[in-house]
């Protein structure tokens, strides 16, 4: 039989080189599957991992589609650290484009330079109340945290879809389901003239330093990463648990609802059916992807959001299928995961007598 037995002390070495590792076999993989559809490798993988770069649109859209996943991965990985499962941003980023967009639409005649730090206010505190049920749940009833903030994203989203087809849908619109478009004081200012890439992308990289210096140098931080690594000695030190859950629900909460009130005011400026593609589920490949750290995450952001951009460049240039973007996050999560166990456990081949020792 094959079975898998702890190691006593896993190299840190070979986890931070790990995500490369599953990059590069995802890669390989990845040069497989398109020669399985048909398609030549070379170009296919040049088109998918190479040709973004090569011109400006490519590049800021890459940070474009890097933005929501930093803001969203750096909130997830703090939360983490503590051994709290928020699996539900995508359903928070949804509230807090929601709430954000709401506040445009209230105020879609007024021009005033407060409306966009409003509304940003208000994408967070959308985000953060979305995830202060099931920070209460867990609190109060134990609840798990992961099934109630992952069910709580359909209700995000039947919401969203409830408002743009009712509410809050554009009366000049032609019954489409969708809200006006944000007039100037509600939209993010661009970063480079002539591209999408705006100003939060900025914000994005600062919470990254942020969030570096809190894990570093502040005692809640420190209190978070014991809290995880070590539970009974967080409680024998008197830690209290419930307020580092609530803050790490909040903080994650708040940061998704960020990114989803900068995605409707940054990109595409009106409420739609549809904001996000997955980036609230895909954050969590990029947290796990940097190893829980604010600068992992910023290149794990980075590495995801090829795969969308790499996934778009790859239909247009030689007809590959739409899905190929999923496949791709689906893989190269697996290797991460493979690479981890491998990681922290051995393999071992052979029988398990009674006695416990392998024939």
């Amino acid at each position: 039989m094959i079975r898998l037995e702890p190691k006593g002390q896993s190299s840190r070495a070979l986890a931070y080189l790990s995500p490369l590792l599953a990059v590069a076999l995802t890669v390989c993989t990845g040069a497989v599957l398109f020669a399985a559809l048909g398609k030549p490798a070379g170009p296919a993988l040049y088109a998918y991992f190479i040709q973004p770069f090569t011109t400006l649109y490519g590049v800021s859209e890459l940070g474009v589609k890097a933005t929501p996943l930093i803001l969203i991965g750096l909130g997830l990985a703090i939360g983490f650290r503590a051994n709290v499962w928020n699996i539900g941003a995508e359903g928070q980023l949804t509230l807090g484009a929601v709430t954000g967009g709401a506040v445009a639409l209230a105020f879609y005649d007024v021009d005033t330079p407060f409306l966009l730090p409003a509304m940003l206010l208000a994408g967070i505190l959308g985000g953060m109340g979305w995830a202060a049920i099931p920070a209460f749940l867990r609190v109060r009833f134990n609840a798990n945290e992961i099934l109630v903030s992952l069910m709580l994203t359909y209700v995000g989203l039947l919401l969203l879809s409830f408002l743009v087809y009712g509410p809050l849908r554009d009366p000049d619109g032609f019954n489409f389901p969708e809200s006006r478009l944000f007039h100037s004081a509600a939209t993010v200012p661009t970063l480079v003239e002539g591209t999408r890439l705006h100003w939060g992308f900025a914000f994005a990289l600062l919470a990254a330093v942020a969030a570096w210096l809190f894990l570093s140098r502040a005692i809640l931080g420190f209190q978070l990463k014991v809290l995880g690594g070590a539970p009974r000695a967080a409680r024998f030190a008197g830690y209290r648990e419930p307020r580092l859950v609530w803050f790490s629900l909040m903080l994650s909460g708040g940061l998704a609802g960020l990114a989803g009130v900068l995605e409707v005011a940054g990109t595409v400026g009106q409420l739609t059916p549809s904001i996000s593609p997955g980036y609230g589920f895909t954050a969590i490949i990029v947290a796990f992807l940097g190893r829980l750290h604010p600068v992992g995450v910023v290149l794990g952001g980075l590495t995801m959001a090829l795969t969308y951009i790499g996934g778009e460049t790859a239909q247009i240039e030689i007809g590959l299928p739409a899905a190929v973007t999923g496949l791709f996050q689906g893989v190269l999560l697996f290797y991460l995961l493979a690479c981890d166990v491998l990681i922290n456990y051995r393999i071992r081949l052979g029988r398990r007598t009674v006695g416990g020792e392998a024939g």
